[in-house]
């Protein structure tokens, strides 16, 4: 119920005059910040969708960095890999020459000095470094060099050369967010990419009265395996086998020990889990030592890296055993060749995948800020079309306003 008043024409009009400068005024602020949400009472249900839109392209935005970052990563890691493998096609050449058996003993030593080089080169290209100061091929252990050259005296040398290189790195993979919950691997571990042969392990405990004493863990190449109290070899075998690891657990016709050997060419890595003591037992692993250097003194080892393999070319060289180069040596250059051209091939599918995912990003982000501006921003030509309109409303309320007060003091005086 309203109370009518001298004051109620005044009142009236002043609500109708503020009331269209209010919306003049909100209108020129979305126009001014493009966007017709300005606060979330606006429009409640567009709002809660313009939010989530503008979480889910920050999230796009951000995978759409990580797939470029990576991407780089690919190109520079494929370029070292890709020159160790030409490096590794003039090793061959080098070794087919020197297997022929038409070379004198001098003629082989002339040859040493160049795959001594080659090895060296090798070596710089293992401990490669990308443009973010981290090794590419450490694994996990990004500032840990990965190859780490031992010096020392060689028989029929006259200085110095490389006479193991071991690998400190990790076997762990570090993956990056390029979607929703889908990680893609940044690296690749040395113990992998510059591997020649399959590694093989041989133990020589008797291991068919061995138990399992109490429920623990062994970690196999990365991959931890339970073990629970009672298991027998025969158990332990099978939870090995079935574990996902790319390594094959045997049982020795011979000596009944227990053998591991990887399916393709890396190092292998074995460590009890936290107070277990299977592997140890078993005679593979000493205790007081971290893989890849904790293996048993007693364990007959076979398969080695790249490096081992252009180490014994060199040997062979200097002592002139044609025998060797042309057998042994050349198939573990052969397997390394081979290793190394598969590892490369891994990069370039990586890289594939990456630009895939790039082109993928680049549509949905696209896809999203459209669905964004269609909530969130204004219709320009509706706003000006609306500012206009109430501009003229205005307009007309204060012509009005101003005839029902057309009375000023002057009319008093007279």
């Amino acid at each position: 119920m309203r109370r009518i008043s001298s004051n109620l024409q005044h009142n009236d009009t002043q609500f109708a005059l503020r009331r269209q400068e209010s919306r003049i005024n909100e209108v020129n602020n979305q126009i001014s910040g493009q966007r017709k949400i300005l606060n979330l009472r606006d429009d409640p249900l567009a709002a809660g969708h313009s939010v989530r839109y503008q979480s889910y392209l920050s999230r796009l935005e951000r995978f759409e960095k990580n797939a470029k970052t990576v991407k780089d990563q690919y190109s520079i890691t494929e370029g070292y890999m890709n020159q160790s493998l030409q490096v590794m096609h003039r090793l061959k050449e080098l070794t087919v020459s020197a297997a022929t058996g038409t070379n004198t003993p001098a003629d082989l030593k002339n040859m040493v000095a160049e795959v001594d080089e080659i090895l060296k080169e090798l070596v710089a290209n293992g401990n490669a470094i990308g443009p973010d100061g981290t090794y590419l091929f450490s694994g996990t252990k990004s500032f840990t060099l990965p190859f780490e050259a031992v010096y020392g005296d060689v028989d029929g040398a006259g200085n110095p050369m490389i006479m193991q290189v071991r690998y400190n790195g990790s076997l762990g993979e570090k993956g990056i967010e390029i979607d929703e919950q889908s990680y893609i691997q940044t690296n690749q571990p040395g113990s992998r990419t510059f591997w020649a042969e399959p590694q093989s392990l041989f133990s020589e405990v008797n291991a068919t009265e061995y138990m399992v004493p109490a429920d623990t863990t062994v970690e196999i190449d990365g991959i931890t395996v339970n073990l629970y109290a009672g298991d027998n070899v025969y158990a332990i075998i099978s939870r090995i086998n079935d574990s996902g690891a790319a390594v094959k657990a045997t049982l020795d016709p011979v000596t009944q020990a227990l053998n591991l050997q990887t399916t393709d060419a890396r190092q292998l890595w074995l460590r009890d889990g936290e107070g277990g003591t299977v592997l140890s037992s078993l005679g593979l692993v000493r205790p007081d030592q971290r893989p890849p250097n904790n293996i048993a003194p007693s364990v007959r080892l076979s398969g080695g890296s790249l490096y081992d393999a252009v180490i014994s070319l060199r040997d062979s060289l200097i002592s002139g055993d044609q025998e060797a180069i042309g057998s042994r040596i050349l198939g573990s250059i052969d397997s390394a060749t081979d290793n190394l051209t598969v590892r490369l091939a891994e990069i370039g599918a990586r890289y594939n995948r990456s630009q895939m995912t790039l082109a993928r990003l680049d549509t949905q982000i696209l896809n999203v800020s459209a669905a964004e501006s269609r909530e969130g921003d204004i219709d320009f030509t509706k706003a000006i079309t609306d500012l206009k309109m109430y501009e003229y409303t205005q307009q007309a309320a204060l012509s009005v306003a101003g005839k029902l007060y057309s009375n000023t003091l002057l009319n008093y005086i007279r």
